[in-house]
């Protein structure tokens, strides 16, 4: 890679329009401005034109003027100067410049100069040295037993050594508090083994304690039909009540020799406790006439 190797990337950078260079460049002839019309003319405003009357720019008067290299002044007030004097933060045996106000932080920056402003009382003699500065401000500093002296020329404040910020002492860390002890914890209290523990779940399960087939009268086919109608465990059926014992009343009565639905709320109530369910004696189903 050398040096006349060097390039943007490609499309980083765009040549502009060279109109009016032949009719091969394509921006010859009307150099873009397409044919006839106002705007292919020379010498039009659009945008400042008004149907013809007097243009606002023309209407409205001029005065004043700003001139464009005018010199920006930097404003220093007899009151400024004299809580400077009284803070301390000049030397008044040396003679006050703009670069010693500045470093003094009496004024922010220099700019192309410092001119001395405004009215009051100074407690203190001092000799200035500025770029301008008001008859009455003069005066103050002439009374007070100093001098003002107008010197020419932008100050240049580049080269001087700024005088460093005392640093603020860090306070002293805090000293850490000493952690806690952990409490111990308690022990979990031992499970009595008398009780068992029974786990039910919620949708059927073959084996299980909880199980249709443990109660007396419930056969396959019957006990699908409890399953299609939500009932799987012996649980279930010892919680029944009045209108749950009457869902299955047309299911009963249309098999013969079925025990009684009271009977198996009976057996799911004994299963519950946790007892065995005895031989239930069959009741003859009477057919309702």
């Amino acid at each position: 890679m050398r040096l006349n190797e060097l390039s943007d990337n490609p499309g980083a950078t765009k040549d502009r329009i060279r109109v009016g260079r032949g009719i091969g460049s394509g921006k010859g002839k009307t150099g873009g401005r397409g044919v006839k019309g106002q705007k292919s003319r020379s010498g039009v405003a659009i945008k400042g034109f008004e149907g013809g009357q007097m243009p606002i720019h023309m209407r409205l008067p001029k005065r004043g003027f700003n001139k464009p290299n005018r010199k920006q002044w930097v404003e220093l007030s007899i009151a400024t100067l004299n809580r400077a004097i009284e803070a301390g933060k000049l030397d008044l045996k040396k003679d006050i410049c703009a670069c010693a106000l500045v470093q003094a932080g009496v004024v922010r920056r220099s700019k192309d100069g410092v001119r001395l402003i405004g009215g009051g009382k100074l407690s203190k003699a001092v000799n200035l040295k500025v770029n301008g500065a008001t008859p009455g401000a003069t005066k103050i500093v002439e009374d007070a037993k100093g001098t003002v002296t107008i010197v020419e020329g932008k100050p240049d404040c580049g080269k001087m050594e700024k005088v460093a910020k005392p640093v603020k002492a860090k306070p002293a860390p805090k000293p850490k508090a000493e952690p806690k002890p952990k409490a111990e914890p308690k022990p979990k209290a031992e499970a009595k083994a008398s009780e068992p523990k029974v786990i039910y779940t919620d949708g059927p399960t073959d084996g299980e304690p909880d199980d249709l087939k443990k109660i007396k009268g419930v056969g396959p086919k019957f006990e699908g039909d409890l399953n299609s109608k939500g009932i799987y465990y012996w649980r279930q059926i010892a919680a029944w009540k009045a209108a749950d014992v009457d869902m299955v009343e047309k299911l009963i009565d249309s098999i013969p020799g079925r025990i009684e639905r009271d009977e198996w709320v009976k057996q799911a109530g004994v299963l519950a406790k946790g007892g065995a369910p005895k031989a239930m004696k069959k009741k003859p189903n009477v057919a309702k006439k």
